[in-house]
């Protein structure tokens, strides 16, 4: 078996430019998930490239042992578009070491190519120094995270007898503020939609029509506007009605972690802000983790150039999401905002509601063996005790795991806190990385 070094496998791994969701990148998002299969037969595990419907998926399996337990280790290797890309310090697919940091730059550095490359790469490490594992293992690579895995659930149903794990391994989540060892017990959900609001039939002279038509940007906005209160809480008739209270050792997780981390003041460091907002009643961690949310991500229409147009616009768009906790549905949130959004319109404005992907929130009990087992894991590698997180992102396919293979999934954070993820200038350290690489090899032990 051949010696893998880590970090020049890592900037090839790196170069990769597999956008998954522009089209223009299909044959690099292949070319990576080639590159994948090689990785995994040059290191000896039976390895295929399943295609579906969009990006293919990469599975490689050491040889089963039925006296072991198998470890399902998932990843992804698509990444999310570069833009905007002036605000890059180097090209997004030309990966850069800054020594000065111990940081690696590229797209996907830390989302989630060297997260899922660290523990590849463990299992290189100890197949090469002992031949075998304590554990059977199981690569699930997919292509499609970054546009909410809309095959996956599919392909989990079709090989599920084949797959058949006792428990899943996850590193697509960070570290605890302050780049502390942490494991995520729950995840929110997602769910997006855009809408789009249509007035006149065309742009029109805003002198001679200013007043007299019903302006479709000044309505977006109005709209937006109408989802929270001054204190932001969400106003959808609903929204709240599945949301359970945290627990009080919840409370007291996030109470420890702010108090380690340096609390607010690093969360204002990190966002690059002066205050913090939210939702009254819940300490930022609280909210980032546990409480839902609605966001504008885009919102748009009219005349963009340099200079003034005076027009009113024929139409305005905006795009949201919704952070969802556990026992949210999103197809009834999305139902719910499109209701309350209709009802909002003011008359001589029409509007089409277009809905986007969506995934369910996740929770699992970070106090089975198996969380144990992770936490040990944890404090062994980093050396010191890891904090029990609720992270705000999402992970739609992990809800699909627990539903279709029956199983809890580990969510084992490796990404700093400062990485940039889905930013221009995304970055790894690289010590995660290559502590990961160890941590990898601690837990398959623990998980015998």
């Amino acid at each position: 078996m051949p010696t893998f070094d880590s970090i020049s496998t890592l900037i090839e791994y790196l170069r990769f430019p597999s956008v998954s969701t522009q089209p223009e990148h299909t044959t690099d998002v292949v070319a990576c998930a080639t590159w994948l299969e090689a990785l995994f037969k040059k290191m000896g595990l039976s390895t295929a490239i399943h295609q579906t419907p969009g990006h293919p998926i990469v599975i490689a399996k050491t040889i089963p042992d039925p006296k072991k337990r198998t470890v399902l280790i998932y990843g992804h290797y698509d990444v999310q578009p570069s833009d905007p890309l002036p605000e890059w310090t180097s090209p997004p697919f030309e990966p850069r070491i800054n020594e000065e940091e111990g940081k690696i730059y590229a797209r996907g550095s830390s989302d989630n190519k060297a997260p899922t490359l660290a523990h590849i790469l463990g299992v290189a490490q100890a197949l090469e120094e002992k031949g075998t594992l304590p554990v059977n293992v199981i690569f699930l690579i997919e292509g499609e995270e970054e546009i909410g895995s809309p095959h996956l659930a599919a392909f989990l149903e079709k090989h599920r007898e084949e797959l058949k794990p006792d428990v899943i391994l996850v590193s697509d989540t960070g570290m605890a503020p302050g780049n502390l060892p942490a494991m995520t017990y729950a995840l929110r959900g997602v769910a997006a939609l855009e809408f789009i609001v249509r007035g006149p039939s065309h742009d029109l002279h805003s002198g001679l029509f200013g007043g007299a038509i019903a302006n479709p940007l000044t309505v977006a906005a109005r709209l937006i506007a109408s989802l929270h209160d001054e204190k932001g809480h969400i106003l959808i008739p609903g929204f709240y009605d599945e949301v359970q209270p945290l627990q009080p050792w919840e409370r007291e997780a996030a109470k420890a972690l702010e108090e380690a981390a340096g609390g607010d003041e690093s969360i204002k460091d990190l966002a690059g802000v002066k205050e913090l907002f939210g939702e009254a009643g819940f300490s930022t961690l609280e909210r980032i983790g546990a409480r839902p949310t609605v966001e504008v991500n885009g919102f748009g229409g009219g005349y963009q150039g340099e200079g003034t147009k005076t027009i009113l616009p024929k139409e305005a768009f905006v795009k949201l999401s919704f952070r969802l906790v556990a026992n949210q549905d999103p197809q009834k949130i999305l139902e719910l905002a499109s209701n309350y959004l209709r009802q909002q319109l003011p008359p001589g404005v029409s509007i089409e509601i277009l809905l986007g992907h969506s995934g369910e929130a996740c929770f699992s009990d970070p106090q089975s063996d198996d969380g144990k087992a992770a936490q040990e894991a944890l404090q062994e590698t980093f050396g010191s005790q890891p904090f029990l997180l609720r992270d705000g992102a999402s992970i739609p396919i992990i809800a699909s795991f627990k539903k279709i293979l029956g199983v809890d999934t580990l969510l084992i954070g490796l990404a700093n806190p400062d990485c940039g993820m889905h930013s221009p200038n995304e970055n790894m350290l690289l010590k995660n990385f290559l502590d990961g690489i160890k941590l990898n090899q601690v837990l398959l032990e623990k998980l015998r």
